[in-house]
Formats: structure tokens, sequence, C-alpha cells
């Protein structure tokens, strides 16, 4: 049997090695830095409250493709979730993204979707044809007002720079709607694991050829002693920084306890760029199946991740684009080494995302091994 290493235990790593180890052709070994599986999707019982925490953050499972609705469904029942985000701005509660009732309620009328979606139009800035960046994306299609409001102080937060330096493309995640449609995302599918992310990846790795070794670092010169590697790493960290760091934004959460309900919501965000957390996250919320008299909330500070921090997302503007591309090349060159997900790529990855090209890169490397070619470094554009 040949040997395999997967590096990281996030969904990534979990579905390769679900998906090798199930063929009992290969014995896996899966590494992770961490004392858990499942990334930065793991998820635990608060011993205090009895609330299923997102360890590091809010995790909604969202999908229209069908193959990974049903993939995922194969390791835990997802339980209805329909995420509806509210957003503070100057001292009142608004609907999220931005839809007819947000309108309304700003601009203080009982516009129709017709006449709201002329008035948005009166109020951009029409003279912006090409925008470039997040402010002229947002100037040209919700006007000044409803940008200072709701975009331009969390974008700040969030990113650690104005949204005039900013690619236009971020804003493109926050559609306009000319209904009273408040569901976050416009996935067909949408849900929550019954018992957690983390029960999920457990099921997923728990395969007699799979062997997973936690607080374990993995070492590049370690790679010698498998056929193949995956890794879901920083692809910097594989060369040890040569080119530098890729830049990314990290995430500090503050916990606190308190009794009954705090938010009455899941997730509420503070778009004043004086108010420090960017959102409040409450996590019974996140389980309306479940019964808790107390409940945990989580205020959210975004910051550039330093050497020693958990990286949450990319930044991928131009400076680490050009850095990226370097790496690329030099990626390419490596022997017997298959680099995925969100790290591994330098990508901003959902989780179905992550998880329908990590059963693509499985079904790839399989579809090698019986021609006899060489997996490649990756199976995506890291630059697309």
């Amino acid at each position: 049997m040949k040997r395999i290493a997967v590096v990281g235990a996030g969904f990534s790593g979990a579905v390769i090695a679900q998906e090798l180890g199930k063929t009992d052709r290969y014995r896996i070994d899966v590494f992770d830095s961490r004392p858990h599986v499942a990334g930065n999707c793991h998820s635990h019982r608060d011993p205090e409250t009895g609330v299923m925490l997102h360890t590091y953050g809010p995790h909604i499972f969202h999908t229209s493709n069908e193959k990974v609705w049903d993939y995922v469904r194969r390791f835990d029942e997802f339980m209805p979730f329909t995420n509806r985000v509210k957003a503070i701005t100057k001292g009142r509660v608004y609907s999220m993204p931005v839809n007819l009732l947000t309108i309304n309620q700003f601009f203080g009328k009982t516009f129709n979707p017709s006449d709201a979606a002329t008035f948005m139009a009166s109020i951009g800035d029409q003279s912006i044809t090409e925008p470039k960046t997040f402010e002229e994306q947002a100037l040209r299609f919700v006007g000044k007002e409803l940008y200072e409001a709701f975009f331009k102080g969390y974008t700040i937060k969030q990113w650690g720079m104005p949204p005039s330096e900013l690619p236009a493309s971020i804003l493109k995640r926050l559609p306009v709607r000319f209904n009273y449609d408040d569901n976050y995302y416009a996935s067909t599918f949408q849900g929550m694991p019954k018992n957690g992310y983390t029960a999920i990846v457990e099921k997923m790795l728990d395969q007699h050829n799979v062997t997973v070794r936690l607080n374990t670092k993995f070492d590049r010169s370690m790679a010698g002693e498998y056929d193949h590697v995956f890794y879901s790493g920083p692809i910097d960290a594989w060369f040890n920084h040569n080119f530098g760091r890729l830049g990314y934004r990290t995430l500090d959460f503050k916990a606190e306890w308190h009794r009954g309900d705090y938010q009455g919501n899941a997730v509420i965000n503070y778009c004043d760029e004086d108010v420090p957390w960017t959102r409040i996250s409450e996590h019974k919320h996140f389980s309306p199946w479940e019964s808790h008299e107390d409940t945990v909330i989580f205020k959210e500070y975004s910051r550039f991740c330093e050497e020693n921090d958990t990286p949450y997302y990319p930044i991928r503007l131009a400076k680490e684009k050009s850095q990226l591309k370097q790496y690329i090349e030099q990626a390419s060159g490596e022997k017997n080494i298959t680099f995925v997900g969100r790290l591994g790529t330098y990508r901003y990855l959902d989780m179905h995302v992550t998880i329908a090209e990590a059963l693509d890169v499985a079904e790839r490397f399989l579809a090698c091994e019986a021609k006899g070619d060489r997996m490649p470094a990756f199976t995506v554009d890291p630059l697309g």
C-alpha cells in the first residue's frame, strides 16, 4: 500500500483522506499542528451552557452544489437554518444584505420594488462607469449615504485599510435586493450540522487505514517518507517564506457569557468605525432546534495576521499576488505534492467550495494513479 500524507485536518484534508481511504489502496497519515480536527470549522460544546460553539467564528453551510450537499449529509443530519444578518449603524438596526426593507427603513419610504430600483439608480454615482475600487463600486450602486452607513466603517475594520484601496470585486459578495428577502445567502441549500462540524470531520477520518496525528507539525523534510503529500497549510510556509510572508487577516474573539437571550439573532454587524468589533455572534441561535437558558456571544475583531496568529482570509492585493506568483512557480517544480484548500492555494473559499475542490482532487489523483500520470501541484489556478 502506498503511503499518503495529508497535511491539515480541515475539510480539504478530511475529504481527501476519506475518499482515498475508502479505496483501501493507501495508508494515510493526517497531520495537524492543532490539538483538534476540523481546522477553523472546529466546533465544541461549551461546558457551562451546553451551547455548541463555533470556536473560530460562525460557519454556516450553504451551497447550490447538490453533489456537495448530498456528500456532507452522509456524515451528519443537517438541520434547517437560515442566516438572517442584522446591521447596526448610527444606533439603529437594519436588515442585511441591503434589501427593500433596508432601503425603506433607512430613507423612511414605502417603495415598491420598481420604485426602489429607480430610486437606487438615482442616488448611485453614475459618473463612475468602470468601478476599480471597493469605494467606487459602492458609490456607483448604493450611493454615498448607504455606503457610509453600512460599508465604509465596517470595511475599514475588516480589512484594516480604506475602501478606496481595495478592489471592487470584494463588494460583489453583497448584493442589493429589491424585495424583502433577508436570507444572507442565495444558495439552494442551507443548514447546520446537528452535531457540529467537528463530528463530521471525525467521521470522515474514522477509517482503519487513516491515522490522525494531532499536535504534530509536518516538516517538509518528511515528504520523502511518502509517495504523495496533500498540503493544505500556507503555501509560503512550505517554502520557509523565501519570497516573504503572504498577507492574511486574522480574527480575535472575545467571549462573554450572559443570562437569557443577548441579541435575539445569530449575527449582528456593527458598521460604525468607532465600535471596535465588526460583529457579534450569539451561538445558541445557530442551533435553533436546541434550547438553552444561558447564552454565549463572541465579539469579533479583525487585524493583520502576525507570524504566530491563525490566518483566516488572504488579503490578495497587488503585493501579495506578486509573491503568490513566485510561490506558484516554485511549487510547480515540486514532485509528489499537491497544494489544496484556502491556505494551500491562497484563496478565499467557502466550505462548500473547499469540499467540492477536495472531491475533485481525490478523483483526479485516483485517475492519475490509474494511468501512471503525475499528479499536478495545483488542480485549480490560485491566481484565478
